[in-house]
Parts: C-alpha cells; structure tokens; sequence
C-alpha cells in the first residue's frame, strides 16, 4: 500500500466519524454556507497579484513537522498581502491541519482553497459551510465519474474547482465543472518531485481552464519559467512554511519575483 492509499483509506475513516458529529443540515446552516464566494480566477488573473497559492502546512509525510509554531493567523494575514490565494490543509492524521485552521483564515479577503483529499460529497458540503471558496480533486484517487459528480456538485453551491493530475492519463478527468487544472510535480504515490512534470503537461491542458503548477518550487526563475510556459497560479507550501518565519519568508520571495516580473 503506497502512501496516497494510506491516506485515502484514513480519510474513509476520518469522514464517516465526520458525519456522526454533524449534519448536514447542520452544515448549511452555517453562516458561510451563503456567503458570496471570492473568485480564485479572478484573483489569479489580476495584474496586482502574484498568481502565488501561499499553503499554511504544519507537516507532510514525507518530511515530518515542517513548522508547527507559525500561527495560522499571522501567516495568513503576511499572505494575504500579494498572493492570489491562501491555500490550507484540512487533513489532520498526515498533514496536521485542521477545519479550524480554514476557519482561523477566512477573515482574510482572498480567495481560500480547502486542500485536503476528498473523496465523499459530504466534503464538498462541508468544504462550503467552513468557508472555502475552492475545492481540491485529485484524480489519483478518484474515478473521472466521481470528479464529474463532485466538480457538479461544487459549482451548484458556488465553489470553483482544481482538478490535480500528475500525468497525462489523468488529464481524462477534465470535465466542463472543472475551472483550474493543477499539475502536481509531486509523486502522490511515492512523494517524488520533479518540477519538468508541469513543464511536459501545459500543452495537453485545454485552453478554457487556468493551468495551476504546483509543488516544489522554491525558486523565483522557477515561476517565471512556468509563467512562460503558459501557467497563470503557483501552488508554494514547504518553501515558505519551512523557515522559522515564514511572512518574512514570503515577503522576500514576492519582493524578488515582482524584480523580474517588471
């Protein structure tokens, strides 16, 4: 069993228990459940942004405890700043986030991305009621009928949606419902990187859906390469949750990239 089926097997786990401490009429209740959604598109397409999805992650699999001093308020407000989108982990067992990690980060007026591994509607609901304006699909671990039934289901209730590939095959699951596609540069099944993935797939992607890159770069040259090759946001998490502070660790990067974006 490789890590992606680990995790996805947990996440069963983690949501059934879920559904037995609220409903989800207990859900819709929710005083976000009706809020007006913040367009992650139209913040990665406007020219005061950076196109950056900054991640608040506490941990990862393959690394262990990345940062788990960095408070989610501090860091979200420093990235709120320039990004084009906060991203924030919601899985718990593997990644050390929490729904109340979302929570703590909507008071910022940014677009927010649910990251987590969702495999059940009840997620998506769920994914609403939090706060979230956009919802992660992986097509790893989900059928090209689950992505289309879930990505359906996120745009009835407002949602914007990232569908991750990491291969061609994957690009099968695009489906009308989906606006971004995401290219992970990261092996979910073995936690390898290689950043030439995104590079190898920009092509393959239609034109109609915003290309994403994600994971693995640490580099400013990195995002003016892919700006080039055609991606217009960039999914950065490790990079700047990894040092003891990670808003000045931002602030440096976002400085340096704007240098070579004049």
């Amino acid at each position: 069993m490789n890590i992606l089926d680990k995790i996805v097997a947990n996440k069963r786990l983690e949501v059934n228990k879920r559904k037995q401490e609220i409903t989800i009429n207990e859900l819709e209740l929710s005083a976000h459940f009706t809020r007006d959604i913040i367009s992650l598109k139209e913040y990665l397409l406007s020219p005061e942004r950076t196109g950056i999805i900054a991640e608040y992650k506490r941990k990862s699999p393959s690394k262990g405890i990345i940062n788990d001093r960095a408070t989610v308020k501090e860091v979200t407000e420093a990235y709120a700043q320039s990004a084009s989108g906060i991203s924030v982990l919601t899985d718990e067992e593997f990644f050390g986030g929490r729904i109340a990690d979302l929570q703590a980060a909507r008071h910022n007026t940014i677009p927010i991305l649910r990251k987590d591994f969702m495999i059940d509607e009840f997620q998506i609901i769920e994914a609403r009621a939090i706060g979230a304006d956009v919802i992660l699909l992986i097509a790893a671990c989900l059928t090209k009928t689950e992505v289309k039934s879930f990505a359906t289901l996120a745009k009835s209730l407002g949602l914007e949606v990232l569908l991750e590939v990491h291969n061609e095959e994957e690009l099968e699951h695009i489906c009308d419902a989906v606006d971004f596609v995401g290219v992970n540069n990261r092996n979910l099944k073995t936690f390898e990187v290689n950043i030439e993935t995104s590079l190898s797939l920009i092509t393959k992607i239609p034109s109609d859906k915003l290309a994403i890159a994600e994971s693995g770069i640490s580099q400013t040259d990195s995002i003016v390469t892919l700006r080039k090759a055609g991606f217009k946001g960039f999914l950065i998490g490790e990079n700047f949750m990894k040092e003891t502070d990670p808003t000045i660790a931002f602030a440096g990067f976002v400085k340096e990239l704007k240098a070579k974006m004049v």
